[in-house]
């Protein structure tokens, strides 16, 4: 049985042209000098059930005019979504990022990969960055992003952006998203949502960890909020409503809904 070659990353990437990345280039570049850009939402979904919300803001968010969004997800919160649902959904438009496209996996590494209770563990892929000039997920995505939207935010993934932990593509954004994170450029803007449970929220190194992404990185954060969790207990510890996320960013930009045709 022959396999099917994976496409490399210059491939994923030039395939979601003109929807997807293309370097934002610097703040000269930001909507609020070029308005007739489309705004570059990056959504960095992490370990939460609340990660089954990430396909309502994506949905939402593109009902409006002069918006893009490309999702950065963590492994963990791929239990709580359908990757390749929401990316049909779209048709191309939206691609979910993963470590898996950051760490490209040679053909005789990717069955290990796969049955990996950690597919962070980047010694087991290869292939991605080959020589001076190739694409670097995290890098070509901090370029792009005008905005960035933390949705969930598990605990682990706050205390991996609090010590500047790179092990996935969000966190080094974070994962593929802590990478992508600490290569951020200082002005574009971050809102967080945390999402944990109540105890969790309520330890002191949680408040601690808040405390320094909003003092030290400037991150805005939001909620959580109060209703019955997902493991039974009631109190603060829910995402902020996913419809209040998209507002906060149709107001931040004066986000006008598309014409219906």
């Amino acid at each position: 049985m022959t396999s099917t070659a994976r496409p490399s990353l210059q491939d994923e990437i030039a395939r979601l042209q003109p929807y997807g990345l293309g370097a934002r280039g610097d703040t000269d570049n930001d909507p609020g000098h070029y308005p007739q850009r489309s705004l570059h939402v990056l959504l960095a979904v992490s370990g939460s059930v609340a990660s089954i919300k990430a396909p309502l803001i994506v949905g939402k968010l593109l009902k409006y005019d002069r918006v893009e969004v490309q999702v950065v997800a963590t492994a963990s919160s791929l239990h709580f979504f359908d990757k390749a649902a929401l990316e049909r959904e779209h048709a191309g438009r939206v691609k979910v990022w993963t470590d898996v496209d950051e760490w490209k996996v040679s053909p005789g590494q990717s069955h290990v990969l796969a049955s990996s209770a950690d597919v962070g563990n980047h010694w087991l892929c290869t292939q991605a960055w080959t020589k001076m000039g190739d694409p670097v997920l995290h890098i070509e995505l901090r370029r792009w992003a005008d905005v960035v939207l933390i949705a969930p935010c598990s605990a682990n993934t706050l205390a991996k952006i609090n010590h500047g932990i790179c092990d996935n593509t969000l966190a080094s954004y974070q994962n593929s998203q802590t990478s992508v994170l600490r290569a951020l450029p200082t002005f574009v803007p971050v809102l967080l949502f945390p999402a944990m449970n109540t105890q969790m929220y309520s330890h002191p190194l949680t408040a601690r960890q808040l405390r320094f992404v909003k003092d030290e990185l400037s991150y805005t954060v939001h909620g959580p909020i109060a209703k019955t969790l997902a493991c039974g207990d009631v109190g603060l510890g829910a995402m902020f409503e996913w419809s209040d996320i998209v507002r906060l960013v149709q107001e931040k930009y004066d986000l006008k809904e598309r014409a219906t045709q």
